[in-house]
């Protein structure tokens, strides 16, 4: 068979489409491989989450978070709790003997990376509050750091 050079072209255009498509959905997938893939072991320089994004999700917030650890229940995960509520030392279990303060409450995830307010982080049980917090927790849901948080004023959401 036989392809003029129009020919030609056109089936090289085709073949670039193909090309760029597959590239494209390559590139796309590696943030979520990236994220799949990250360990649940803290870095050298310690656990970090931030809250990348915030949205409704009917009467709650739907949020996104970024990490350098693959949150995971039983071993370093995710305490999520509101900022006039609570002190980063209230939402740990050791909140006392280790801080001296009365323990708060929080809610305790490895829902990574969209996660939906609930529980002691639901928008029904924030008495007025609009900072939303996180921090890395470990496996006794005692706080990692307590000079690494993240905090977000959500209050255009409610």
């Amino acid at each position: 068979m036989t392809m003029s050079y129009a020919g030609r072209a056109r089936h090289r255009a085709k073949l670039g489409c193909a090309m760029f498509a597959a590239s494209l959905a390559t590139i796309a997938s590696v943030g979520t491989m990236a994220q799949e893939n990250l360990p649940n072991a803290c870095p050298v320089d310690g656990c970090e989450v931030t809250i990348a994004r915030v949205g409704k999700a009917g009467d709650e917030l739907a949020v996104t978070f970024e990490s350098n650890f693959m949150p995971e229940m039983s071993k370093n995960h995710i305490h999520v709790w509101w900022g006039e509520s609570y002190t980063i030392e209230q939402v740990s279990d050791n909140a006392e003997p280790t801080y001296g303060v009365k323990q708060g409450d929080w809610h305790p995830t490895d829902e990574f990376p969209a996660y939906t307010t609930q529980s002691a982080a639901s928008v029904s049980v924030r008495n007025g509050a609009h900072t939303l917090c996180v921090t890395a927790a470990d496996r006794n849901h005692d706080i990692l750091d307590p000079k690494v948080y993240h905090c977000v004023d959500v209050g255009d959401h409610l």
